[in-house]
C-alpha cells in the first residue's frame, strides 16, 4: 500500500534541495512484475478487465455490486490504462546537453518500458522509446504500478470470494485451494529407482511393467555400474537421516484431488544432496586457470 503513492524525501544541504527515493530491491519487483504480468494483458485470460466485465455481467441485478464494479472498472483505466499522457501520475522531461536532443515521457510509459522492455524483454520499442530516461526513471515510475495492480488483484480475489459465499457466483470450490506457490523446495519422499543403459527401450508408463533391461536400484546395487551409466554427477548416495515431518508439499491436504492414489515411478532421477553450486563454479574456474 505504501508503494502504492510512494513520498519523495528531501532535505537542504549546502545551499542544495536533495531529493530521495526508497525502493524495494530491483530484483524483488521484477518478480512481481513477472506475475501481475498477465493480468496487465489483454490477451490473457485473467487479464483484470475480463474479469470486472464478467462480475458486471454476474451482479447485473444487483445495483450496489452493479455499482462498485462500475467504480472498480473506472479506476483501473484511470491507473492502468490513462487515455492521454495528462492523465498519468507525472512527466519526465530530458535533453541531451551534446546532441540537443530532448525527450518527454509519462510515468504510464515510462513503467510500461521498464515491464516489457527491461524485465521480459519483449517490446523493443517500449525500450527504445524509454532508453533516454535511463534504468532508474523507468524502475522509478514501474514501482507504484506493480504495487497498484498487486493490491487491486488482491481486493478483486477478496470480492469474488465474497460473491461466492453470498451465493452470487457459482464457482468450483478447488479454484480457491489450488497451490500456486512451494513453500520448500527441499523434498525426501520413498521411491522405486529403476536405470538401464542409454537407449534402452523407455517406460511407456507409471503402471505399466518396465521393458527389458531396466534393473531395480538399491542398497546392494553396484553404484560403480550406475555411475558409469549416468556419469557421476547424477547420483549422490547420502547417509540417512532420523525421520521427520513430511514437507508441506507432501501432505494430502495440499495434494490435488486423488493426487495420494496416483503412481509416482522415477527412472534414474534420484533426489540429489544441496551442494554450494557457487563454491564449485570458483573451484572449477580455478582449475581451469592451472
Amino acid at each position: 500500500m505504501a508503494l502504492i503513492d510512494p513520498r519523495i524525501g528531501f532535505r537542504f544541504e549546502n545551499g542544495e534541495v536533495w531529493i530521495r527515493h526508497e525502493l524495494p530491491a530491483e530484483e524483488v519487483v521484477e518478480s512481481a512484475a513477472a506475475r501481475i504480468r498477465p493480468i496487465l494483458l489483454t490477451t490473457e485470460d485473467c487479464f483484470h478487465m475480463k474479469a470486472l466485465n464478467a462480475l458486471g455481467y454476474a451482479c447485473r441485478e444487483l445495483p450496489r455490486d452493479a455499482e462498485y464494479v462500475r467504480a472498480v472498472r473506472a479506476e483501473w483505466k484511470a491507473r492502468v490504462d490513462p487515455a492521454t499522457p495528462a492523465d498519468a501520475a507525472y512527466r519526465v522531461l530530458v535533453a541531451n546537453s551534446t546532441t540537443g536532443e530532448e525527450h518527454d515521457l509519462d510515468a504510464h510509459r515510462l513503467a510500461l518500458a521498464w515491464i516489457y522492455g527491461d524485465v521480459v524483454h519483449h517490446d523493443t520499442d517500449r525500450r527504445k522509446e524509454g532508453d533516454p530516461f535511463g534504468l532508474r526513471d523507468r524502475f522509478r515510475a514501474a514501482v507504484p504500478l506493480i504495487a497498484w495492480t498487486m493490491v487491486a488483484t488482491i481486493e478483486l480475489l477478496a470480492y469474488i470470494d465474497a460473491l461466492y459465499k453470498g451465493g452470487v457466483l457459482q464457482l468450483r470450490p478447488d479454484v480457491f485451494d489450488a497451490q500456486v506457490a512451494l513453500k520448500s523446495t527441499v523434498w525426501e519422499e520413498p521411491a522405486q529407482m529403476f536405470f538401464a543403459p542409454v537407449g534402452t527401450e523407455p517406460p511407456s508408463g507409471a503402471t505399466t511393467p518396465l521393458p527389458d533391461g531396466w534393473l531395480p536400484l538399491g542398497k546392494d546395487t553396484d553404484l560403480s555400474q550406475v555411475q558409469h551409466i549416468f556419469g557421476e554427477q547424477l547420483l549422490h548416495p547420502m547417509t540417512p537421516t532420523r525421520a521427520t515431518a513430511p514437507s508441506s508439499e507432501s501432505s494430502d491436504e495440499d495434494q490435488p484431488k486423488g493426487d495420494s492414489d496416483t503412481a509416482r515411478s522415477t527412472h534414474g532421477v534420484p533426489r540429489q544432496a544441496v551442494k554450494n553450486w557457487q563454491a564449485e563454479l570458483i573451484e572449477r574456474w580455478r582449475g581451469m586457470q592451472r
